[in-house]
């Protein structure tokens, strides 16, 4: 069908017309192939804000799911023993910040910053774990999402992804 298209159009005009057609995709493609990066870069982002707030998610609900050693249980029990039983963490909201080039890593920085609302936790203390902990499985996720796992520690603190390093400031609570 294509093809008895093309050639009706080249009997019409005497090959003029397929000229042009052949210029009309050349600029379309080259066109299309400038806003790739463009577009890749933010599929990126978008995927790393995507799953920033998967992990965040996860971290406000693995409350009191959570395994500790015997030792770290002990310190959660004298020090945050509100932790040890379910708490209503609401994640609010997630921005990021683009904070430049590392030479260091080769990558541009992000920091990104999680907004939370727990009207149950009033002792800093407590909100300072439980914002760790929330931070971690945004780390940990993004981590996970890129497979880049093995180039990070095991706090997985920073997280990378193809072009960036992602690092997270402490949870504002709202």
């Amino acid at each position: 069908m294509i093809y008895n298209w093309f050639n009706h159009l080249l009997k019409e005009r005497n090959g003029q017309l397929s000229v042009e057609y052949i210029l009309i995709m050349a600029v379309s493609i080259i066109v299309l192939l400038s806003f790739f990066p463009y577009v890749y870069e933010i599929n990126e982002l978008n995927t790393c804000m995507a799953v920033a707030r998967n992990g965040a998610l996860e971290g406000a609900l693995m409350d009191s799911f959570a395994v500790y050693p015997e030792d770290k249980y002990e310190f959660y029990m004298k020090e945050h023993p509100r932790l040890k039983s379910g708490t209503k963490i609401v994640i609010v909201k997630i921005d990021y910040k683009k904070q430049g080039f590392d030479t260091k890593y080769k990558r541009n920085k992000i920091k990104i910053n999680v907004y939370a609302s727990a009207p149950s936790l009033r002792n800093p203390g407590d909100r300072d774990c439980a914002g760790d902990r929330i931070n971690y499985y945004v780390r940990k996720d993004i981590c996970e999402a890129f497979k880049t796992e093995n180039l990070t520690n095991l706090y997985y603190n920073p997280a990378f992804s193809d072009k960036y390093f992602i690092t997270t400031a402490e949870v504002n609570w709202v």
